[in-house]
């Protein structure tokens, strides 16, 4: 069963030098299932994203013939009934941690604030939830993390934190926005082994959108490719290296490989009518 249907998302801007299309007749189903969106920077994953959370504001516009969660159309739900949804039940884990987190509250107050102002529980009860949230992302020492301030935090440690932050509510929906894109190896093997068991225990269904081909063939099940906001190939994600498609073969041609020619890497050459 579909968790969540978009067909035909169109985000457009209007600016001074005209309408910019950032998002262009994007269509797909999610189940609970690893659903990555992979592209170039500008390609529109992100805006994807956001658009599920209905998160484009002014001068930006969504537009859809369809987009429903659970049910629930997003294009007609009021403002009231999208806060409702955003974190309880659909969560988006920002690019980067740094930005995302508030540089002069501590972590544990960043934690606890939606539990104690949203579901009005006691100190006690918000401080026990954050600190399974955290022990849930593998902190060794949950207790010295809630006292820290971010800046305290390493990359990776500001990583878990806003994936904690977004599983507290126990999200069907989780969009994770190159949750990994800052962190060395070992490190994002972690946290991709803790969005991945977050799937299989919790069926909750998951939106990874990257720029490492290898690494959302290693991970999602599917995969869309997008080119200058729209999706040009969709497969399955282990067959990604066997990928038809010249954009996305031009990608996988642009990777760097261990053992390979020291020669320059070859640059992408595109069509007008990838685009069309």
């Amino acid at each position: 069963m579909s968790l969540l249907t978009v067909k035909n998302l169109r985000v457009t801007f209007d600016t001074e030098a005209g309408r910019v299309e950032a998002v262009r007749g994007v269509s797909f189903d999610l189940g609970r299932e690893r659903l990555g969106i992979v592209g170039e920077s500008g390609s529109g994953k992100t805006m994807t994203g956001r658009s599920v959370l209905r998160l484009i504001r002014p001068p930006g516009k969504i537009e859809a013939d369809e987009m429903t969660f659970d049910g629930i159309d997003l294009m007609r739900a009021s403002e009231t009934q999208m806060r409702a949804l955003r974190g309880p039940r659909i969560a988006m884990v920002m690019q980067d941690p740094k930005y995302s987190l508030n540089p002069v509250m501590k972590v544990g107050a960043q934690l606890t604030e939606g539990l104690r102002q949203r579901d009005r529980l006691s100190k006690p009860e918000a401080y026990a939830k954050a600190i399974d949230a955290l022990n849930a992302v593998q902190i060794r020492d949950p207790a010295r993390v809630m006292e820290a301030y971010p800046h305290e935090l390493s990359g990776g440690m500001g990583q878990r934190v806003m994936i904690a932050m977004m599983l507290i509510p126990n999200p069907d929906l989780l969009i994770a926005d190159e949750p990994t894109s800052a962190l060395d190896v070992t490190v994002q093997a972690e946290v991709l082994s803790i969005l991945d068991n977050l799937v299989k225990t919790r069926g909750m269904g998951l939106i990874f959108i990257s720029h490492d081909l290898r690494l959302v063939a290693r991970f999602c099940d599917r995969v869309l490719v997008m080119y200058k906001g729209k999706v040009v190939e969709e497969l399955a994600a282990k067959d990604l290296m066997q990928a038809k498609h010249p954009y996305t073969q031009g990608l996988l041609n642009c990777l760097p490989r261990i053992g390979g020619s020291r020669a320059p890497l070859p640059s992408l050459d595109r069509d007008a009518s990838w685009a069309l």
